[in-house]
């Protein structure tokens, strides 16, 4: 797997794809940070990181745009997002490659993440004419009030390699058609696939003819340029995707200057197998959520509880599975798992897998997948049967790892799940639906999306994506997520001759 013409020719395919999308050569023929493609472990292309200097200035010509952009329309806003939408349509397979090689994305998945970046374009298009507030029943005579939604200024988005480009699109379609304009620092990782998206963006806004310079720009480099942006008072939100001890960083630098925060962090996400369950859809979800995109997705299981009843006829099926599944090279096979980002990955991986099995873990898979280049990390998702839930099963490894373990009573089972310091994704499989709404109830699943009959990974644009405790609380993509973007003005107008005082005050003068 992966000879030596495969890697020369990556790096070839990288700039011609770069080329298609209509990046300036010179972007990604830098001399700071080479940038590593996981699939074979060689250099597709080099990015000069942005200086503190440049940040500024950066930010400062964003919120010139930003001041011109609000004053706009926004169904007309809408419509430059259609624009990028289309663009994205064109260029869907180009673009979806390009996350492939960068990343490591099997190709349906690359495509799947452009995929979602054309549905959150044409979500936020509809919205540009939804911008709403209420209407308010006043205690006053001759008075209206009302609630006004206002653009709310620069958006700094700092997204993480696993999503390099849906996660900027959920945040700048709702920013651009809410009149905001966009600063992204793309993660270190994955920047190529940012250049990308600006590249689409400037030809979406040429084609628009109006939208002012520095709409959107980009930042690269690593925390240091990322500190720059979350500390700049000129930048009221910033959406931050990544760890949570990024996130514990991040937070307190924003609200020091009572900037908002989106925070999409941690994950260590959870399915409960019901007596009642579908084994064959169950095997079919929890196979995809737990090794999907090599168990690199914020979404990705990571726990299973199996009642006790059909452990043994479920688990093994489980494990065979694991057995079986390809994995290799996603560029030039079907298999349905890549590699992992990088050899950091690896030994995480690797050192929680040891952990497991000091406290009784058995392990199926988890071996290192052998190529003929030494830079590439592919692996055999692990499925590791645990007798406890404790230990190294309470943190999140952002690896393919399943931590297994038996129940008895429903009970049992959601309080073993909710005992983990993040919130973000959890499911339960049952056809009883007195077990299914146990789980969505209020002492049920306390994660931000609580799914029945599917797995935790592969949410819609449509509802709002996020969750609790560790996860960060942000919100991010739809539902009513546009009014992060915007500030709210509550209105009283007074079509009276009077100065009436609400709560019945009297003050005469």
């Amino acid at each position: 797997m992966g000879n030596n013409s495969d890697r020369r020719d990556i790096t070839v395919e990288t700039r011609e794809l770069l080329a298609l999308l209509g990046v300036d050569d010179t972007a990604s023929n830098g001399t700071d940070s080479k940038v590593m493609s996981p699939v074979t472990g060689d250099v597709i292309g080099v990015v000069d990181t942005t200086s503190d200097a440049q940040v500024q200035e950066i930010i400062a010509k964003a919120h010139g745009a930003f001041l011109t952009w609000r004053n706009v329309p926004a169904p007309k806003r809408g419509e430059l997002v259609r624009l990028l939408g289309e663009e994205l349509r064109t260029h869907k397979e180009t673009l979806g490659r390009l996350v492939s090689i960068e990343v490591g994305k099997t190709i349906s998945e690359g495509q799947g993440e452009v995929q979602e970046m054309i549905d959150i374009c044409d979500f936020a298009v509809g919205l540009s004419r939804q911008l709403h507030g209420f209407t308010i029943a006043s205690e006053r005579k001759q008075h209206r009030m009302m609630e006004t939604w206002h653009p709310l200024g620069v958006v700094g988005v700092i997204s993480a390699f696993n999503f390099p480009v849906a996660v900027w699109a959920w945040n700048s379609a709702l920013a651009f058609v809410c009149g905001d304009s966009v600063v992204w620092k793309p993660s270190e990782k994955a920047p190529l696939s940012a250049l990308a998206c600006q590249a689409l963006f400037l030809k979406a806004a040429n084609t628009f003819g109006s939208a002012p310079a520095a709409l959107s720009s980009l930042l690269m480099g690593g925390a240091t340029v990322g500190e720059a942006l979350v500390t700049n008072p000129t930048v009221p939100l910033v959406s931050a995707t990544g760890s949570t001890a990024m996130g514990r960083k991040v937070a307190p630098l924003i609200a020091q200057r009572f900037g908002s925060a989106i925070l999409e962090l941690g994950g260590n996400n959870a399915g409960i197998v019901c007596p009642s369950a579908d084994q064959e859809m169950t095997l079919q979800a929890v196979a995809f959520g737990a090794m999907g995109t090599a168990g690199q997705r914020c979404t990705t299981m990571r726990r299973l509880f199996v009642h006790k009843d059909i452990y043994d006829t479920f688990v093994p099926r489980l494990k065979k599975a694991y057995q079986v599944v390809s994995v290799g090279n996603p560029l030039t096979s079907n298999a349905l798992v890549g590699p992992l980002i990088d050899k950091d990955a690896f030994d995480m991986m690797t050192n929680a897998l040891k952990e497991a099995t000091l406290l009784g873990g058995v392990v199926t898979g988890g071996q290192r997948v052998e190529t003929d280049n030494q830079d590439t990390w592919y692996v055999r998702p692990a499925l590791v049967e645990m007798a406890t839930h404790d230990g190294i099963v309470l943190e999140e490894t952002f690896a393919p790892i399943l931590y297994v373990m038996k129940y008895s009573e429903l009970d049992e089972a959601i309080a073993m799940h909710n005992a983990v310091a993040a919130g973000l994704s959890s499911s339960i499989f049952t056809k009883d639906i007195q077990e299914a709404e146990l789980f969505l109830a209020s002492s049920g699943s306390d994660c931000g999306i609580a799914n029945v009959n599917i797995g935790t990974s592969g949410a819609e644009i449509g509802g709002a994506f996020g969750g609790n405790k560790d996860t960060g609380g942000g919100r991010e993509s739809g539902s009513t997520v546009w009014k992060s973007y915007m500030r709210r003005a509550t209105n009283t107008i007074n079509y009276s001759n009077d100065i009436p005082l609400a709560q019945g005050v009297t003050f005469e003068i």
